[in-house]
This record gives structure tokens, C-alpha cells and sequence, in this order.
């Protein structure tokens, strides 16, 4: 099993992945799990493949340990598969669905991932929230940020608004502000990232400069989402091959 993480420069981010990893090999035992990432950390994806093939394995599935089905997802990790498979031993790579809803289905182990951290955050009642998550330019992958939204607001029985740390409007800060300005008196943040990092930290300073009551942390190694990561590993379509 390889999980692929997005990667940071910021160290906490490789931490909250090796964090799952070994909460995934705890949880699955017997089965190899090896964390990878597409940029800044090594190892990438395409070196653990290789080094898997080497060592003799002849199957491998990888987990995206993405939220959104963009580019990461339709480019970066294809080519990491297809180039593990130029040189050296065969190896049969299956690469699962991403961790949000790529189907349109938004998980119940995802929304249980957010409301265990939201309920980490101790917001006490609240009558708002904002989903905030990294950003994208990806049209569809803001709708299935959307979809989660709406998830959450029928869940908890409030507004909840989408809101971007880069690449789309609004930012935290704005989506607290306009939640606040419709007559919302205790708006809570919901964080939509797998890691701490650079990102989080903007959220968080910015969502509570608007006058957010709390602000949850990202799900890292959450038991919701070990559970995920096992369910996508679980499901058993036809592995494609890299030879």
C-alpha cells in the first residue's frame, strides 16, 4: 500500500502523513504501507514503486491522499505510475479514488473525520460554519468541496459556506465576515486539509481575525479517515499494469 501525499515544505505536513501511515499499518496488519509524496518530501511515488518492484512485490495499490479530484489526481500521479514502470520488474498498480466525494458521494467517514475535529475545536453552539480548504482552479473539484459543504450544513442544521486558502475566492476570513454580516452570531471553521502546514496556519489566522469562535484542525491521522484510506484500498476494480 503507498499513500501519496500532496508534500509541503513545511515539516509538519510529512509528519501528519507518516502519522496515517503508520495509523493504516496499524490498522491493517501484515500489509507493508509505505508514504510518498509528489513534491517537496521525498520519497516521491515513483521511487517506492520501483524499490517495491525490486524487492520482489508484484502488485501495489496507491491511495491519493487528496480531497479533490484535480490535477494532482488526473496528471502528476499517472505519470509517477507510468514512469515507475520503464525500468526494472513488472509491477500491477491500482490507484484508488481520492479521500473526498470523487463521485459525487461525500463519504460518511469523511464528514465523521470533520466533525471530530470540529468537536476537538470545542466551539460550543454554533449557529455558522465555513469549510475551509486549500483552493483550486479545478471548477469540478470546487463543486465537490461544495458538496461536502452542503453536507455539513444539513448535518448540523446551519449555513455553511466554502472558503480558500489560494487559487479561488473567498478566503476565511471573508466567508466568516459575510456569515457574521447575515446575522450569525458564532461562526465556526471547519478545516478541509489532511496536514498542518502554511495554508492551515492563513485559515486559522484569518478566520479568527473575523471573529470566528473556533477554527478545527486538519484530520491527519483521524480513526475516520484510517477507516477511508482501508475502504478505498478495499475496493476491487481491475488493476491497470505499468508494464
Amino acid at each position: 500500500m503507498v499513500l501519496v501525499a500532496h508534500g509541503s515544505r513545511d515539516p509538519r505536513a510529512a509528519e501528519a502523513t507518516e502519522a496515517l501511515a503508520r495509523a493504516v499499518s496499524a490498522a491493517r496488519p501484515g500489509t507493508p504501507v509505505w508514504a510518498s509524496w509528489l513534491d517537496h518530501t521525498e520519497p516521491g511515488p515513483t521511487a517506492v514503486l520501483r524499490d517495491l518492484a525490486a524487492a520482489g512485490h508484484r502488485r501495489a495499490v496507491l491511495v491519493p491522499l487528496l480531497l479533490t479530484a484535480a490535477y494532482h489526481h488526473r496528471v502528476d500521479i499517472p505519470a509517477a505510475v507510468a514512469a515507475a514502470g520503464q525500468t526494472g520488474p513488472p509491477l500491477a498498480v491500482r490507484v484508488t479514488d481520492v479521500l473526498g466525494p470523487a463521485d459525487g458521494t461525500v463519504d460518511a467517514d469523511l464528514l465523521g473525520g470533520l466533525r471530530r475535529r470540529l468537536d476537538e475545536a470545542r466551539p460550543g453552539r454554533f449557529d455558522a460554519l465555513v469549510l475551509a480548504a486549500a483552493g483550486t482552479r479545478d471548477a469540478r473539484a470546487r463543486c465537490s468541496v461544495g458538496r461536502v459543504a452542503d453536507a455539513l450544513a444539513e448535518e448540523f442544521r446551519v449555513p455553511c459556506r466554502v472558503a480558500y486558502a489560494s487559487a479561488a475566492p473567498p478566503s476565511a476570513g471573508v466567508a466568516v465576515s459575510r456569515l457574521r454580516a447575515a446575522g450569525a452570531r458564532r461562526v465556526a471553521v471547519c478545516a478541509y486539509f489532511l496536514a498542518p502546514g502554511l495554508f492551515h496556519d492563513a485559515v486559522a489566522e484569518a478566520a479568527r481575525a473575523a471573529g470566528a469562535v473556533s477554527v478545527a484542525a486538519p484530520l491527519t491521522d483521524a480513526p475516520e479517515l484510517v477507516e477511508l484510506v482501508l475502504r478505498r484500498v478495499d475496493d476491487r476494480p481491475v488493476p491497470a499494469s505499468t508494464k
